[in-house]
């Protein structure tokens, strides 16, 4: 059985780390499958299969990733960066991976450079097959860096998976130079967790509200508690639950409820009567895999375009989901998204290719 070797990254949140664990769970099921984290442990992610290896955490000093820093809050050095280059090689030749896979790098995380350049260049001597596992929709660059990117891919990428749906959104809308790598490009399908299992429990009949610990996501949680008076779903409750590393903030009122993220997050989605969140990737897929409705308020700080392009287009594919923009959140504007969208239907989730882990490893497998 060949060896498969997954690069993730995650910096400031985890969805980078759960799609990769999505993809770990389907790849293990064929292959012998390694998850390398760089990021912060995370406890309660499940990889199925596949083993995860730990190399030593770095994250996101600020917002805007100007900075990386270490576990210890210590700024990431040159001798810290050599440790983590170092172990990576090492861990690539114990295993010999037939496969490796690198998540978003080169069309992200720039800042895993030092470790993934000469890593890739090892892989290219062993004439590993080399995968680039990216979202729908990229973050506008700038052209040396989109042409940077593009040369890389020439040079050392075999295949890059692209895991949308190409009748949603296409790779070349927001990477202009996808042409010029449009021979290695397969797309996927979306990554998309089963869909929850049916049957009562908490969330049942309830506006599911879910941020993360930063400023942005306290806007959010403080809309929502104020928006459950002043809609017509406020007769129900409100479950506001804070991701991240954030202590729920002190918003409990009669009707709230104020918590950590849940691991069963999904099947509260399967049982809610609208989600309010973001529109980040897992998300927006966690929604679409339980058919809720839902009102999305994509981020936008510090020039982000992902998520509004993704909310946007979802709406209009799949019904079932109204977009407020960041700046106009206000608790009567969210309270009336609310009661929008519980008006509407359902997502039609079957309007989408959902298969994506699925595909990502008949692809390798196909081309391995």
């Amino acid at each position: 059985m060949s060896a498969v070797l997954l690069h993730v990254q995650h910096l400031l949140g985890i969805g980078h780390l759960m799609r990769a664990s999505l993809l770990a769970h389907a790849l293990a099921e064929r292959f012998d499958t390694l998850v390398v984290s760089g990021g912060s442990p995370v406890e309660g992610v499940d990889f199925g299969r596949a083993r995860l290896h730990q190399l030593p955490p770095m994250g996101a000093g600020d917002p805007a990733f100007k900075t990386l820093v270490q576990a210890d809050g210590r700024p990431v050095d040159d001798g810290f960066r050599a440790i983590r280059r170092d172990a990576l090689l090492a861990l690539f030749d114990d295993i010999a991976p037939g496969v490796l896979i690198t998540e978003m790098f080169p069309f992200g995380r720039r800042q895993s450079r030092f470790e993934l350049l000469p890593l890739l260049d090892a892989a290219r001597a062993r004439q590993t097959l080399v995968v680039a596992s990216i979202r729908d929709v990229l973050q506008w660059r700038k052209p040396a860096r989109t042409a940077e990117t593009t040369a890389l891919v020439n040079r050392l990428y075999d295949l890059v998976m692209v895991h949308g749906d190409p009748t949603l959104v296409h790779l070349e809308h927001t990477f202009p130079e996808a042409a010029a790598i449009a021979d290695k490009v397969r797309y996927t399908g979306y990554v998309a967790p089963p869909p929850p299992v049916a049957g009562g429990g908490a969330g049942d009949g309830e506006v599911i509200v879910s941020a993360g610990g930063g400023a942005v996501g306290a806007a959010l949680l403080h809309a929502a508690a104020e928006a459950r008076a002043l809609s017509r779903l406020g007769d129900r409750p409100w479950r506001l639950l804070v991701g991240g590393n954030a202590e729920a903030p002190d918003l409990a009122r009669d009707g709230v409820i104020v918590e950590p993220a849940r691991r069963d997050f999904r099947a509260l989605l399967g049982r809610a009567a609208v989600s309010v969140s973001q529109a980040g990737y897992n998300t927006a897929m966690d929604v679409l895999a339980a058919r809720c409705r839902a009102v999305f308020v994509p981020f936008v700080g510090a020039g982000e375009t992902e998520q509004s392009e993704r909310s946007a287009r979802l709406a209009a594919r799949v019904g079932g989901i109204e977009v407020l923009a960041e700046d106009a959140l206000t608790p009567t504007a969210l309270a009336a998204a609310v009661d929008a969208a519980s008006a509407g239907p359902r997502p039609e989730s079957a309007r989408l290719d959902l298969s994506g882990a699925a595909t990502t490893v008949r692809l390798i497998a196909d081309a391995s």
